[in-house]
């Protein structure tokens, strides 16, 4: 009778010895310097500071909610992000502000940080998704231990908003008082002092005017882009007029008359500025100009990184706009319309912070208003316009050293003899 194959050769299976855990496992290869000393993970981040730093007011006094320690975290983690959000957007001014963005490489730069800052924002709206699964009820449970605290007085999200370009002016009222009365000593010297500092608008303002072809001695885009257009409208009447008599040339021709209105005050200077001083217009009427140009040659390569640009500044008012929208939402779902901690009205005073006064870079958004057809668009001649290659070159902000930076200046001045 013959065996049973497997156990004629079980003793194969352990002819060769298995290797000790200690032995030849390549994922216990490395050294442990912890043990020799240096600053280690804990101390580096400074978490025995961090982390106790959820004080529960309801602990305190006697009474703890469970849902007091996320309500804490949440805020903590908003202000550690805010803090990074000031941190690149004042790398950002810095950029403006010292003149390198003159030099066009530091543009990568300026929508790096951007970009970004445009991340960290969107992660802030997904970030109230965890405070809502707080209850209304798990939050009157603690509510009362919060008075006077309030979200507005977040000295960093107030300074944040100096620092974009939210205009003093412009900002709603809290408690028929100025915002800045909320905040006392150093903290409000600080904001003071942030009004007066050149915010993200208007160093995007200034350099915006100086868009290379705006000049009435050089390209003259501006005065071009007028006669296109208002020659193109010419044609398009010219063309409706040949429409057999029915109710769609009725509706072309009042298409045509409202898009003519849009233009004649578009190129109406006066117009502009009467709309700058109600606040419904951000930008000067040539940051206007340059806007817009970028827009039209936005596939140009001198073009397309300011075109970025543009794009992640209106993607930083868009999450801003959101987050305000969905801490609005938040508010009513949880204390519907009671009076805010603070003091406030609460839901009712949140609502009408959620409106274009607080978008920064509203003039962005309604350039689409202006986009015309691209035979509209006066036509640009590689050879003759050589702006739309050549970059200024100023500084050796961006280069590793100084001859870096001359050999870039080389470079840029011998593309400039090609043209």
């Amino acid at each position: 009778m013959s065996g049973c194959p497997f156990f004629e050769k079980r003793h194969l299976l352990f002819k060769n010895k298995l290797p000790s855990p200690e032995e030849d496992d390549a994922s216990q290869a490395g050294d442990n310097k912890a043990n020799k000393g240096g600053i280690l993970y804990g101390e580096y981040l400074q978490l025995d500071k961090i982390l106790s730093g959820q004080v529960l007011q309801s602990e305190v006094k006697g009474n703890k909610i469970h849902d007091e320690h996320l309500f804490i975290v949440t805020h903590q983690a908003y202000e550690l992000w805010f803090k990074q959000i000031l941190f690149e957007l004042d790398s950002v001014r810095e950029i403006f502000t010292r003149g390198h963005v003159r030099d066009e490489r530091n543009m990568l730069k300026v929508n790096t940080r951007m970009n970004r800052i445009v991340t960290i924002f969107k992660l802030l709206v997904e970030q109230f998704a965890v405070l809502e699964t707080m209850t209304a009820l798990d939050f009157f449970d603690f509510r009362e231990y919060l008075s006077p605290a309030s979200g507005f007085q977040s000295f960093q999200f107030r300074l944040l908003e100096n620092k974009i370009g939210v205009l003093d002016n412009l900002r709603v009222p809290y408690n028929k008082r100025h915002y800045r009365d909320n905040f006392k000593g150093h903290d409000s010297e600080i904001l003071l002092a942030s009004e007066q500092q050149p915010s993200l608008l208007k160093l995007v303002e200034e350099w915006l005017e100086r868009t290379p072809g705006l000049e009435e001695d050089g390209f003259n885009f501006w005065s071009k882009l007028e006669t296109c257009i208002f020659e193109g409208l010419d044609k398009d009447r010219d063309n409706i007029t040949t429409i057999p008599d029915a109710e769609e040339k009725e509706e072309m021709k009042a298409e045509w008359v409202q898009k003519k209105e849009v233009f004649t005050s578009l190129f109406d200077e006066k117009r502009h500025e009467h709309l700058l001083s109600k606040g419904e217009r951000r930008l000067s009427y040539k940051a206007l100009q340059g806007a817009l140009m970028i827009y039209f040659y936005r596939e140009e390569p001198r073009f397309q990184v300011p075109f970025q640009l543009l794009t992640l500044l209106m993607d930083m008012d868009a999450p801003m706009t959101k987050w305000r929208y969905n801490h609005v939402c938040m508010v009513h779902r949880m204390i519907g319309s009671k009076a805010g901690t603070g003091g406030s009205s609460g839901y009712h005073y949140l609502r009408s912070t959620v409106s274009d006064r607080y978008k920064v870079f509203v003039d962005l958004f309604n350039l689409a208003t202006f986009l015309v057809p691209h035979h509209w668009v006066p036509k640009l001649n590689p050879n003759i316009h050589t702006f739309l290659y050549v970059a200024e070159c100023c500084d050796s902000s961006y280069g590793s050293s100084e001859d870096s930076d001359q050999e870039w200046r080389r470079l840029f001045l011998c593309c400039s003899c090609k043209f």
